[in-house]
């Protein structure tokens, strides 16, 4: 006899949603969080934005599962009355020779399933955003931004609702295999000190702890971790945009892309840092290349008007150098542990993707949809 049918290792937004699909089919549910607030890692450090599904390769987890948790996403945050906007976002062409790159980004999104697309000329462009500088643009009308924390919370406040738990302060040590069937987590808690919680069932969503958790395990093969730290410039005073700006992806990343939050008020990153610990502060020196980006669309940035804002680190599985990754969510058919998933490499668009990799934990955990 186990403590807890099923044990969540991780707080985090992919965690929480997990935990609420799982107790919505009927699992009585116990999250774990080493912090003493829920989300307060990667899930609360990233630009809240809502992504369409546009970039990643055809057939990639990441493509399903942001082009499904995008709507399902909506959706939620309209029924429960999490602040949300569907804002929209320009991909813009600085010259002529990328006019080309934008068609090529269309078709890459219509294999995802992204067909709301829509190319625009330069007076098109600069009709809907006059303090631009481009040769022409695509529209992505189902990109949004949305309250982060407050998602969290109305995950979390289902999960209570339907008899699960969140149990804050908790670190998970040590995780073992059970003879016989399902797994020992022993944990330490400043003030209960440590003990050991037994469930038939275990779902490590622990983000950038998420390797070394599975690691210990036999046969998971978990991945290595990698750190690559996203820096972020607020824009004082307002910007002169009402819809987020990216430029034609560069090798390596996105580029430097301006988003709103739910005030309006622009912020400019991230840029990539691969990072060795989890040092958060910005250096201001950073941001002195982020303008002649910035000015490729935008010409009449003024100097100066970028300070530091704060920054997230993304839960990598590869290196630096090394071709991205896809989402890496493995069930019982790829480890041979019963009633055990583990995620890895969580990053974007893991935000827009929650509910869709929840519903897929309980699918692998072979639970029916409530």
């Amino acid at each position: 006899m186990h403590d807890i049918e099923t044990l969540v290792i991780g707080a985090g937004v992919v965690g929480l949603a997990a935990a609420r699909s799982l107790s919505a089919s009927g699992r009585e549910v116990m999250v774990l969080e080493r912090h003493d607030l829920i989300g307060s890692e990667t899930s609360a450090r990233n630009s809240e934005v809502i992504h369409a599904g546009i970039y990643y390769p055809a057939g990639s987890l990441k493509a399903r599962f942001c082009v499904e948790g995008k709507e399902s996403l909506y959706a939620f945050c309209a029924e429960r009355g999490v602040s949300h906007e569907r804002i929209g976002k320009l991909i813009v062409a600085s010259n002529e020779a990328q006019l080309g790159e934008l068609k090529t980004i269309r078709e890459k999104a219509s294999a995802n399933g992204v067909t709301d697309l829509v190319l625009l000329s330069r007076d098109e462009t600069l009709a809907l955003e006059p303090a631009l500088e481009v040769a022409g643009a695509l529209l992505s009308p189902s990109t949004g931004i949305v309250d982060s924390h407050g998602l969290m919370l109305a995950l979390e406040g289902e999960l209570t609702s339907n008899g699960g738990q969140v149990v804050l302060n908790t670190s998970v040590e040590r995780i073992e295999a059970v003879p016989g069937g399902g797994y020992r987590v022993h944990v330490s808690d400043p003030d209960a000190g440590d003990y050991s919680v037994s469930a038939r069932e275990l779902v490590i969503s622990a983000g950038h702890m998420a390797p070394a958790l599975g690691a210990q395990l036999t046969g998971t093969n978990a991945p290595k971790a990698y750190l690559a730290k996203g820096n972020y410039f607020k824009l004082e005073g307002r910007a002169p945009f009402s819809r987020l700006i990216y430029p034609v992806p560069e090798p390596g990343g996105l580029g430097v892309h301006l988003t709103l939050d739910l005030q309006h008020q622009a912020r400019f990153g991230p840029d990539v840092e691969w990072v060795t610990d989890f040092a958060y502060e910005v250096d201001p020196a950073r941001g002195n290349k982020f303008y002649a980006a910035i000015r490729q669309y935008w010409p009449d940035l003024a100097d100066g008007s970028l300070v530091p804002d704060y920054s997230g680190i993304r839960p990598k599985i590869v290196a630096a150098g090394e071709p991205a990754a896809d989402f890496r969510i493995d069930g019982p058919a790829v480890h041979g542990h019963v009633g055990l998933v583990a995620l890895y490499g969580i990053e974007s668009p893991g935000l827009t993707s929650a509910l869709a990799i929840g519903d897929h934990v309980r699918d692998l955990l072979g639970l029916s949809p409530a």
